[in-house]
């Protein structure tokens, strides 16, 4: 693309009749002012009129919160700092790195860049030219699109909590403090001068801290031929590593009767005790999803211990839930960052259909695990497991040192765990004597009885 595209250009590079591209000029939104033509970086500005447009909002209030906050121009300085410059299309730029288009497009489609169209920036280029060197260097395409994809996914993650968290512990506070228009945009602005050249540096420190631990684990896959552990696999990315899934027993009652800002607070608790508890026992977070984290372990013995130190946290906390746990140690499949295949499945229906404090294992997770201080394996005979067709032979691992109804006092409503003395409120129902954890869930509990008095589902 060249500098100074007319009205008819931009339209038919952002796909918008040239009327509407005069009047969002007219509007102030596109355009330098007394300029006759567009510059790249209105292409910008229009594609995010467009997004706003797509979400329902009228071109009128775009074009007032543009004019009191200036977000248009800040939107483009924020994402191509050093200017836009030249652009290319698809074919442009394979022509220029030497490659096939059709190459070039499949890593355009893993990197999740179809909202950008076949429109290429100069810094798209020079990543593609370092993903061509790759190629070079004797990394298959499969292996490249997966890890295009794994730092698209992860670092889109990021971006989105840098936005995200900016914008509701910045923005909102200070228009809470009672800044509006230009002295708002003007606030902000310092607060971003300050933070932004802080992120990438920081990207780098945790991307070097993760390949220090990944190299560990590196050397360990190395090692293992030479120990007698050679991994038999078909295809690349196959392993052997024990998988455990652990969730909260009743979270779904806890968000029903607390709301979710309360839960979002348990849930935090939760991330911060299973993420300590990982750090010690050479594991990793693979994946949360609401309040159930895969991890992974390169034996069971580790995996055990940590799962054991996760309940007894849990346990610790002031009116908490209780967890689930289930380990299953077997071969599976690395693609993209995640672990695939049925060893991850049975490791989370073992999760699933644990009882409220329960960690479950499969025969060949307590084979490997082998003796650990301090925790007996009771086995608990062949069992089928939802939604899988074999059955499999379990073992429950429980701390010796567990205390005997330290925990035994449930709030009914929430399925919170409560010592003797947390229970807010309490009463007899029945014959029984039921806890609450709060008065609105004795209240929730007193106008319906009968939803409650039965145990609640673990989910």
């Amino acid at each position: 693309m060249r500098d100074g595209l007319t009205a008819l250009e931009l339209g038919g590079r952002i796909g918008e009749p040239v009327e509407r591209v005069n009047e969002w000029r007219a509007l102030g939104l596109i355009g330098g002012e007394g300029a006759e033509t567009f510059s790249p970086e209105d292409v910008q500005r229009a594609r995010l009129v467009q997004l706003l447009l797509r979400r329902g909002f009228g071109i009128e209030a775009i074009a007032q919160a543009d004019r009191e906050e200036g977000f248009l121009a800040r939107h483009v300085v924020m994402n191509f700092p050093e200017g836009v410059g030249p652009t290319y299309s698809l074919a442009e730029a394979a022509e220029r790195l030497g490659l096939g288009v059709d190459v070039v497009r499949r890593f355009w489609e893993a990197a999740g860049l179809a909202e950008q169209g076949e429109l290429l920036y100069e810094r798209d280029v020079e990543t593609l030219d370092g993903i061509k060197t790759g190629l070079h260097a004797g990394l298959p395409e499969e292996a490249l699109l997966q890890l295009v994809r794994v730092y698209a996914d992860t670092l889109g993650r990021v971006a989105e909590a840098e936005s995200r968290i900016f914008h509701f512990y910045v923005h909102e506070r200070l228009k809470a403090l009672g800044l509006t228009g230009r002295q708002l945009a003007d606030a902000e602005q310092g607060s971003g001068d300050q933070v932004t050249p802080l992120i990438e540096p920081t990207i780098l420190y945790f991307h070097r801290k993760g390949w220090e631990k990944a190299m560990r684990e590196d050397a360990v896959l190395h090692v293992r031929p030479y120990a007698g552990q050679r991994e038999t696999g078909e295809v690349p990315g196959q392993l052997r590593v024990a998988i455990a899934f652990v969730d909260l027993s009743g979270f779904t009652s806890l968000a029903e009767a607390m709301g979710d800002q309360m839960a979002a607070r348990v849930l935090e608790r939760f991330s911060r005790l299973v993420r300590e508890a990982v750090s010690h026992f050479d594991g990793r977070v693979v994946k949360q999803i609401g309040d159930a984290f895969m991890l992974v372990f390169p034996e069971p013995r580790s995996a055990v211990a940590c799962a054991v130190e996760i309940e007894r946290l849990a346990a610790e906390e002031p009116q908490f839930p209780a967890v689930r746990l289930g380990i299953h140690h077997g071969q599976v499949l690395y693609r993209e960052g995640d672990y695939l295949g049925t060893s991850v499945n049975v490791a989370a229906r073992l999760a699933a259909d644990a009882e409220p404090r329960q960690l479950l294992l499969t025969a060949a997770a307590r084979k490997e695990a082998g003796s650990l201080p301090n925790v007996d394996f009771v086995p608990l005979g062949k069992r089928r497991l939802r939604g899988l067709a074999e059955d499999h032979e379990l073992f429950a691992a429980v701390p010796r040192a567990a205390t005997e109804g330290a925990r035994r006092l449930v709030d009914p409503v929430c399925r919170m765990e409560l010592a003797a003395g947390e229970a807010a409120a309490r009463l007899s129902f029945e014959g029984r004597e039921q806890v609450f954890c709060s008065q609105q869930c004795l209240q929730r509990f007193v106008a319906a009885p009968e939803r409650y008095a039965a145990p609640a589902p673990d989910a």
